[in-house]
């Protein structure tokens, strides 16, 4: 054998004497980096499932308003009951979509916060969400001092103050449209608004079933599209309201009805980001039946002091 050329020993060496790269295995790379390549999981927009939502946004909100036409001076409590079954389903749903810590500690509290306001709601000679507000900071206090007596929230304080205060003012905010019948132009206000809600929600689901587009986020089925034709459906649904109802003008109930609107499907949309963060972060799926109930209860719920709101200023 013959020994090789000078310079090919020379470039042996020279790689020989470089340190070796070390490849590392896929368990060492950067988790950021691994995570930045992943694609978001696609849920696919269930349109029967839309169908069935925007059914249950009508039936609500055809409900709240039909019972507010049956109120009057010696019949409030014949609208109490129908608030109080909608109080019901939103407590259901909601503690059973967010499961807090001590579920059923903040359950039965959101439900005795609920008779009471219901009944601060009625039974006051002068109408006012004082009695409310009052029902609602002892409803809070009871459910957190009932989760802190339990050993239940000691780990997550923080979950269980924001889930807590959502049931509890949530369930409160539905006694206002009570107290809102007991004003003058009140159930006026609550068709104008309630309508404007109802509309919205059902033409941004129906939506959803035709045309769920743009897609607003991979993990949230719904689309852009239905949420702004939504509102403005509900817009216009309460201006030819205002065009018949007494005390108002078409220009007002416009402005009325795009803030019940906006607030409605606003509120909505943010239920179903709520709904694919948990799913993201690993719980467990809730119940079919509550999960899907709570988005168009959480519009109404918000709507309800928005019609107060409106009314207080604006009718007054």
């Amino acid at each position: 054998m013959f020994p090789a050329p000078e310079d090919q020993r020379q470039d042996r060496r020279s790689r020989s004497d470089r340190p070796r790269e070390r490849e590392l295995p896929p368990e060492d790379l950067d988790q950021d980096e691994l995570d930045d390549d992943m694609e978001p999981p696609f849920v696919p927009v269930r349109r029967l499932l839309s169908l069935f939502i925007a059914g249950f946004s009508a039936m609500l909100g055809v409900g709240l308003i039909f019972g507010a036409q049956t109120s009057g001076p010696n019949a409030r409590m014949s609208y109490a009951v129908v608030i109080f079954g909608v109080q019901v389903l939103f407590l259901l749903s909601w503690t059973m979509a967010m499961r807090p810590p001590g579920m059923k500690v903040v359950a039965a509290a959101g439900l005795l916060t609920a008779i009471a306001a219901d009944i601060a709601a009625v039974s006051p000679d002068v109408a006012g969400l004082g009695p409310l507000a009052l029902a609602a900071v002892v409803g809070f206090v009871a459910a957190f001092v009932g989760q802190m007596v339990t050993g239940a929230v000691r780990m997550r304080v923080t979950e269980s103050l924001g889930a807590t205060l959502l049931v509890v003012i949530g369930v409160v905010s539905f006694s206002t449209l009570i107290v809102l019948t007991r004003i003058p132009k009140g159930t006026q206000a609550i068709v104008v608004c309630l309508t404007a809600t109802g509309v919205a929600l059902l033409v941004a689901r129906l939506m959803d079933t035709v045309a769920p587009v743009p897609r607003i986020a991979a993990q949230v089925p719904r689309g852009s599209l239905g949420v702004v034709v939504g509102a403005c459906a509900g817009t216009i649904a309460a201006t030819i309201w205002g065009s018949y109802l007494v005390g108002f003008g078409p220009k007002e109930a416009a402005f009325i009805g795009l803030a019940a609107a906006g607030a409605g499907v606003l509120a909505d949309l943010a239920v179903g980001f709520a709904e694919a963060g948990r799913e993201l972060a690993g719980d467990a799926p809730t119940m079919w039946l509550a999960r899907h109930m709570q988005g168009p209860l959480g519009g109404f719920a918000l709507a309800a002091p928005v019609a107060y709101a409106i009314s207080a200023i604006f009718l007054t």
